[in-house]
């Protein structure tokens, strides 16, 4: 049995957490440690359980407590080299041990009896990974946010999942028309390496669907240029135009930015 939900998902700071009978994995931790502890017990997970973090990429939002919690519970930390060099002035010193490089692309790695495959996405950052997580029996999961487009090797990476966590960040409209934000800013959520619009999402989530997901969560919306309610429709729309029954086929559910989602629990 496993179970995944997030802490938090959004500009304002991301962790997800997968448990099994061994241990926990947290996925990111952009949140300061206080917070992250807070919603662990939220969740009702004991920060006992946590076995190691695997950050997805430098953001601040991905990265804010990461050094405190990895020190706090002596925890490992597996990044990518180009994540290592950008997020050394947020995370602080670790000890060596704790200092794990991952590797993008076909390689994978074993934790806890869980097969850890990271993979490349496109996004504005160092060298940033989405992950799939497989557990004894063939579940997996995949966590699949921050980019700019649904590319190819993403597809390739995540299809098959059970439970994904899929970006729906912005509604385009909402972004061009929003007077707060800068042009550059706009054109960098809306190019080949910032953020899925709630249609890209959508789009994704098909493709999903039909390679066998059967749990789908919107993640990392923006507080600004977004809703739950239009991610969730434009989503749930795209689904039943497959044929899907959103409910039963398949779950869709849109993750809170400052609480933990839905907590879902495969065999």
């Amino acid at each position: 049995m496993f179970s995944f939900c997030t802490l938090f998902s959004g500009s304002s700071g991301n962790a997800a957490v997968l448990r099994t009978e061994g241990g926990a994995l947290l996925i990111d931790c952009g949140m300061s440690g206080r917070q992250v502890l807070s919603a662990l017990q939220t969740a009702r997970i004991d920060p006992a359980e946590l076995r190691a973090v695997l950050v997805t990429h430098e953001h601040s939002d991905h990265v804010k407590g990461v050094g405190v919690i990895s020190r706090k519970l002596n925890l490992p930390v597996y990044a990518t080299a180009g994540t290592w060099e950008g997020m050394a002035g947020a995370v602080g010193e670790l000890p060596a041990a704790h200092r794990v490089l991952v590797e993008p692309g076909e390689s994978f790695f074993m934790l806890d009896g869980l097969e850890v495959n990271p993979f490349s996405i496109p996004h504005d950052a160092n060298e940033p990974v989405g992950y799939r997580i497989y557990l004894p029996g063939g579940s997996s999961i995949a966590v699949a946010t921050d980019l700019g487009f649904f590319s190819e090797t993403v597809r390739d990476a995540v299809l098959g999942a059970e439970v994904v966590l899929l970006e729906s960040n912005h509604d385009p409209e909402m972004l061009k028309q929003n007077p707060h934000y800068p042009a550059a800013l706009k054109s960098r959520i809306l190019g080949r390496k910032g953020h899925l619009s709630n249609d890209s999402g959508a789009s994704a989530a098909v493709e999903l669907l039909n390679a066998g997901a059967r749990h789908l969560l919107l993640g990392h919306l923006s507080s600004e240029n977004n809703t739950p309610e239009m991610a969730f429709q434009t989503s749930k729309a795209a689904l039943e135009n497959e044929g899907a029954r959103v409910g039963s086929d398949v779950t869709l559910h849109v993750a809170s930015r400052f609480q933990p989602s839905v907590i879902y629990t495969l065999s």
